[in-house]
């Protein structure tokens, strides 16, 4: 379900890699809640091997570690890769400079970071590739891509390799973020994608060769809507256990940071084109069901002045989260939902400051009215009649409050 890491973490940018234990890992920038800024001075490592359950192997790297700084700088958008019992992790910086540490583990810690060549300080977002035929390719840069063989050492490029617009803003629609997979004859260059006129997008270009030239194809999915303040998307896709998914981050907290890691199932179409998905509440898993409580935050869109997720300052319960700042007339966005369980009501866990009124629809269809009224900042339940309905739908809380009301939202319930 989306988002898909224990709710204390917020981490973007996901490059997913299996390794030859046989798990699927996540490496990624590492966000903290609440902060104004992209990025912190640390890198944590997840793996899961079902795409339900998420283990947090901890920090694996810090900026303190890197021994040729002069000031100590937050970390962006890594990627890792295994070759020969080693593992890579490359990693970029604030300031543009871009490095490599080692670890005999895919969650570090990586030790012995070194400078990497001409694309230290050229740039952001490092990806790496290793071809069929064992040649590693290493790809970089913001707007206008550059991509280069690697040495074997996996630590230094061939510097008369490098080529320089490989994809670019203008032909392609690049911002950032470069992604490079290799599926039967094609190579897939994922990035985000700013043809819709924001960085909401990730999409992709193909070639028969890793370093182009590429075509761009499309947009595979586009979180806009996801928060208030949503600004950018960066990602990767992969395959594991036979199916292949894109992971791709949406911000939280009305801002463009505090962002989280999410999921989708994509498939191929035979001439080897990605259709787009829309981001879902349910992600790789099943369609909620109604049996079960449904958190209010995980909502895949939101529609509303300032209406957002919240986590709650709560230590002992870390991964509390609130849908909070619902007034005027907004909504929220669940999808998918299963309602193929007898039901009768549906109640609202939340807390107000006035009277008002939630609507529950299941796609274009109103099922329940819910009435609310003040609670003096505690947490209680509204209830209301729900009409019956069959089938996988997409669910909406919408909202209509007085201009000086406002509500947060816990927990639905149906029953």
């Amino acid at each position: 379900m989306n988002p898909i890491l224990p709710r204390e973490h917020f981490v973007p940018d996901g490059e997913a890699r299996v390794m030859p234990d046989g798990r699927l890992y996540l490496y990624g920038s590492y966000d903290i809640s609440g902060a104004k800024e992209y990025g912190s001075q640390m890198l944590h490592v997840f793996s899961t091997d079902d795409m339900v359950h998420w283990t947090d192997h901890g920090v694996a790297f810090r900026s303190s570690d890197i021994p040729w700084l002069k000031a100590i700088c937050k970390l962006y958008a890594p990627d890792c890769i295994h070759r020969d019992g080693k593992y890579y992790l490359y990693f970029c910086m604030e300031s543009g400079e871009e490095g490599v540490a080692v670890a005999e583990t895919p969650w570090g810690p990586f030790k012995d970071p070194q400078p990497l060549g001409s694309a230290n300080g050229d740039g952001i977002d490092p990806s790496i590739f290793i071809d069929d035929d064992g040649q590693a390719y290493y790809f970089w840069g913001q707007f206008s891509l550059k991509g280069a063989k690697m040495n074997p050492d996996m630590r230094t490029l061939d510097e008369s390799s490098i080529r320089t617009g490989i994809i670019d803003e203008k032909r392609h629609g690049f911002h950032e973020g470069a992604c490079v997979r290799r599926r039967g004859d094609l190579y897939y260059l994922v990035y985000t994608d700013i043809n819709r006129g924001r960085a909401t997008c990730m999409g992709y270009s193909v070639s028969r060769s890793p370093l182009g030239p590429y075509e761009y194809k499309g947009i595979i999915i586009d979180n806009t809507g996801c928060d208030p303040e949503t600004w950018n998307n960066h990602g990767s896709i992969g395959e594991y256990q036979g199916q292949w998914y894109v992971f791709y981050h949406r911000s939280s907290q009305n801002g463009r940071w505090s962002r989280r890691m999410c999921v989708e199932p994509i498939e191929f179409a035979e001439d080897g084109s990605i259709k787009e998905v829309l981001p879902t509440t349910q992600g790789c898993e099943a369609p909620l069901d109604i049996s079960l409580p449904i958190d209010a935050a995980r909502a895949c869109r939101l529609g509303g002045w300032e209406v957002r997720s919240y986590l709650m300052p709560d230590p002992e319960h870390p991964g509390d989260e609130i849908l909070t700042h619902a007034h005027g007339n907004g909504w929220a966005m669940y999808r998918y939902v299963n309602f193929d369980r007898p039901m009768q009501s549906v109640e609202l866990l939340l807390r107000s400051n006035g009277y008002g009124v939630v609507e529950v629809w299941a796609d274009h269809e109103k099922i329940a009215r819910v009435e609310v009224e003040p609670t003096k900042e505690s947490w209680q339940r509204f209830r209301g009649p729900v009409r019956t309905i069959t089938g996988v739908h997409t669910l909406y809380l919408e909202w209509k409050m007085e201009a000086d009301v406002s509500a947060d939202f816990k927990k639905i319930y149906f029953s």
